[in-house]
């Protein structure tokens, strides 16, 4: 059982009503989950607030109530406090609930509009190889060391990440990787977390459905490094105009990495080609398995956190050479002569990079064939761009459905189609059925060509009103491939 008022230490109170040395067994913020024995945190969501479920936690045995606003009835035998912000407060509740394992475990964030996930399962990947227990939370999957926890958001709720951290401590991790998406920053998921250190990869348009603005989106970023406390390190990418903006405030120290200026860790690539990336890192000449500039990024960024983590140069780099990297991210699948690039790029500084990268490592022959779709109920600007790039870069480019959810699979397509000019449509399909797209681009390719399927990357499913059906892009060209090699 925990003390109401040592789970309450660092949070920001305005009032309280009640017995502060109340005792209680968990904490929640879904009232349908509450219970005598849990204090129930209302929290003002994007799509429900929790204060209008205050009346239903104590109907379902509630007796200790965290919210902003306190109800109209003040029930004497119930408990209230009252808070500044309780999605901050259930961050900070839950820390102390789990009594903060950040403080054992080295936390280390990663933000940005792309790279997150590399870098943190590198990361990952990185410290196991070199024979540390550590953690990961990221959008493919969360681990416990070897132990795969399957992952619904890029940054979990703020009670899940403590009672993940608990998990991590509790089996011998020394290290936690994880993703920080602007979504999770802004909404509190990470408070209570003290981390040992930041991570910024780069920003370009993303999440303004949500956001609204790029200001906004930028700001929500910069909060990670304004929060770092002082003996924590905050290293981002000078290459990014939007790099020093990131630390302006920040307490942490500064580190930088880049490949194009002078940083504290910089890179140069010597060669890239589908095989891999062989790159000059602080001196040091080293091969890679990735490909493509926004891999050399992402291996630096790995590289600097494990050095200011104080680890060997040496020993880093040669383990990082061994490592395959992220499943959905730029994963190869070459069967009769052709090759199907399967990859997560959903943003238009994504796929840019890929197309650039394939482009960058073709020998001249071969005709790239680009599978692409735009995810519905999402930012609606970026679609009629993914269309133009894909169509400006590919030598064919197939439009297609990604995740619809609750939008009209045309509709969206119609929003892509605003991004080809008509020079362009002769070498642009629009086939609404993403299997089919795929079917046909395997149907459109020869010997020696390569097919980019873009949008979904590790994703094993398709969201279409609100139910999730299997679908793989790896599984579907796989079988496609083999079905004409076989023809």
């Amino acid at each position: 059982m925990k003390v109401l008022k040592d789970i309450l230490y660092k949070v920001s109170l305005v009032s309280s009503i009640g017995d502060m040395d109340a005792r209680f067994k968990e904490i929640v913020f879904d009232s349908r989950q509450a219970s005598a024995s849990c204090a129930f945190v209302a929290v003002r969501g994007t799509q429900v607030d929790g204060h209008d479920y205050i009346d239903k936690a104590i109907e379902s045995g509630a007796k200790i109530i965290v919210c902003e606003d306190l109800p109209a009835e003040i029930i004497p035998s119930i408990t209230y406090v009252q808070v500044v912000n309780s999605a901050r407060a259930l961050g900070i509740m839950a820390a102390n609930f789990y009594d903060n394992p950040s403080r054992k475990v080295k936390v280390i964030a990663v933000t940005g509009t792309n790279g997150k996930t590399t870098t943190v399962t590198l990361l990952h990947q990185l410290f196991q190889a070199m024979g540390y227990t550590s953690g990961l939370l990221s959008t493919v999957e969360n681990k416990i060391s070897d132990e795969v926890i399957p992952s619904t958001h890029t940054t979990p709720d703020a009670l899940s990440v403590q009672s993940l951290l608990r998990k991590m401590l509790d089996a011998g991790c020394t290290h936690c990787f994880m993703e920080a998406s602007s979504h999770a920053i802004v909404q509190e998921r990470i408070a209570g977390l003290e981390l040992a250190g930041a991570v910024f990869s780069n920003i370009s348009h993303d999440h303004l459905d949500y956001h609204k603005t790029f200001d906004e989106y930028i700001k929500a970023k910069k909060k990670l490094f304004d929060d770092l406390p002082k003996d924590a390190f905050a290293l981002v990418n000078l290459d990014d105009k939007r790099g020093k903006v990131m630390v302006q405030n920040t307490k942490a120290t500064v580190q930088t990495y880049a490949l194009k200026t002078s940083a504290d860790f910089k890179a140069k690539i010597l060669s890239n080609t589908l095989e891999g990336l062989e790159l000059e890192i602080n001196g040091k000449l080293i091969w890679f398995r990735m490909i493509g500039a926004f891999n050399a990024y992402n291996i630096l960024s790995v590289f600097g956190t494990a050095s200011l983590l104080g680890e060997d140069e040496e020993e880093v780099l040669q383990t990082l050479s061994a490592i395959p990297g992220a499943r959905g991210r730029f994963d190869r699948i070459s069967i009769g002569g052709i090759t199907a690039i399967v990859d997560y790029a959903h943003t238009p500084d994504a796929l840019d990079n890929v197309l650039k990268t394939i482009n960058d490592v073709r020998t001249g022959g071969e005709q790239l064939i680009t599978v692409v779709g735009c995810g519905g109920n999402r930012d609606k600007t970026k679609r009629p761009e993914m269309a133009r790039l894909a169509v400006a870069f590919s030598d064919k480019a197939i439009l297609t459905s990604d995740n619809p959810r609750f939008e009209e699979p045309q509709a969206i397509l119609d929003d892509m189609q605003a991004g080809v000019g008509p020079s362009d449509l002769r070498k642009t399909l629009t086939i609404v059925d993403r299997r089919e797209a795929i079917k046909t681009a395997c149907m459109l390719s020869g010997r020696g060509d390569i097919i980019l399927i873009a949008g979904k990357g590790h994703e094993d499913y398709q969201e279409i009103k609100g139910v999730k059906h299997h679908f793989d892009d790896a599984e579907v060209v796989t079988e496609y491939l083999k079905q004409l090699t076989q023809n």
